[in-house]
């Protein structure tokens, strides 16, 4: 009886300090008009079906603090706010220009950037009153996925029907200096974690454009990557950049210390359209268009680890909560005697 109890307690102690010490990120997919809210400690949905959103949904962004998520609608042409905690729509849709895309929000959290894709502009939110502020900003023709510095100084947009990228000026939403010429249909970018350097999908030339953010120029030569690359995102450390291929199906890693490929392509699901890295840059995530489901690649090895998941019919676009300790998410339930062991937590769904 003494072994059983000390048994016990062993468990006990052991999920507790699991719990205490584990930090879960939630990653939201949003597609065919459902947000998906899953854990990536065990990669299940955490309230299935998702929520039904106003429009159709497209891209997603969430705000720093994690409390709020915008999604942009095409064709629709508005944003709509989630508040994260209840999981529900606030307010009224934000009403901006025809051909809405993609969606970036400032780290201080009080702006999104919306690029109109049908056009040649893009348009700012005040996330604090969520209203379209100022004047729509002149950009490239097409423009498409906007990524902002980290100490919020600029954002450069991907214009993917001339070949360049605009650079605005975050503080008087002006565009600084001349388009920058890149390669082909850019439609991806990232910057890397020391604001340094920003990285372009060119998605006809099959190659990545580096810019100096310093400069604004364009660092020779690109790097030639797989069929079709749109998504990208860099690892936390700043060392590592994986694109999606759409066109065969592959990620490229490129190393980002020799602005090189690392090995083969990483054959992961149908259409690749989005990516996204956990904070703590031990997993990648890719969205995988027309299978409905996320591959999910091992950061240490570049393999694809697991089954695919299951996110729901045409999934658009990913993005990651930030760090939330999980002991904050879980409710407890008391033991009552030795018997009911099937209330002690389990942890059997890491990979």
């Amino acid at each position: 009886m003494l072994s059983v109890f000390f048994r016990l307690l062993t468990v006990l102690f052991c999920s507790i300090t699991l719990i205490s010490e584990a930090v879960e990120n939630r990653f939201l997919v949003v597609g065919d008009g459902i947000l998906h809210s899953y854990s990536t400690i065990t990669n299940r949905e955490i309230k299935p079906p998702g929520l039904p959103l106003t429009g159709p949904g497209y891209d997603i962004a969430i705000t720093p603090d994690g409390k709020r998520a915008y999604v942009t609608n095409t064709p629709d042409r508005f944003v709509t706010v989630i508040d994260l905690a209840p999981g529900t729509e606030i307010g009224v849709p934000i009403l901006v220009g025809a051909g809405l895309n993609y969606i970036a929000i400032t780290p201080d959290g009080k702006r999104a950037y919306v690029s109109i894709n049908e056009g040649t502009t893009v348009e700012v939110i005040n996330t604090v009153t969520n209203t379209v502020i100022g004047s729509a900003i002149t950009v490239g023709n097409a423009p498409a996925v906007i990524a902002i510095t980290p100490d919020g100084t600029k954002a450069y947009v991907a214009n993917s029907d001339d070949g360049t990228v605009s650079v605005i000026n975050v503080a008087t939403s002006t565009v600084l200096g001349s388009p920058i010429t890149v390669g082909s249909a850019p439609v991806g970018v990232a910057i890397t974690p020391d604001g340094t350097k920003a990285y372009v999908t060119n998605s006809t030339d099959n190659t990545v454009s580096v810019i100096n953010v310093a400069t604004n120029t364009v660092i020779e030569p690109t790097i030639t990557v797989g069929n079709g690359p749109q998504a990208i995102a860099i690892s936390p450390n700043g060392e590592r950049a994986y694109i999606a291929n759409v066109y065969d199906n592959t990620v490229s890693v490129i190393n980002l210390l020799t602005n090189t490929v690392l090995g083969s392509p990483i054959t992961v699901g149908n259409h690749p359209v989005d990516i996204a890295i956990t904070p703590d840059g031990t997993k990648v995530y890719v969205v995988n268009l027309n299978d409905g489901t996320l591959s999910m690649i091992n950061a240490s090895t570049n393999k694809v680890v697991g089954y695919p998941i299951n996110v729901g019919r045409l999934p658009q676009s990913i993005a990651f909560t930030p760090d939330t300790p999980y002991s904050n998410l879980m409710q407890f339930t008391p033991i009552k005697n030795f018997q009911d062991l099937s209330r002690i937590p389990q942890f059997v769904d890491f990979f």
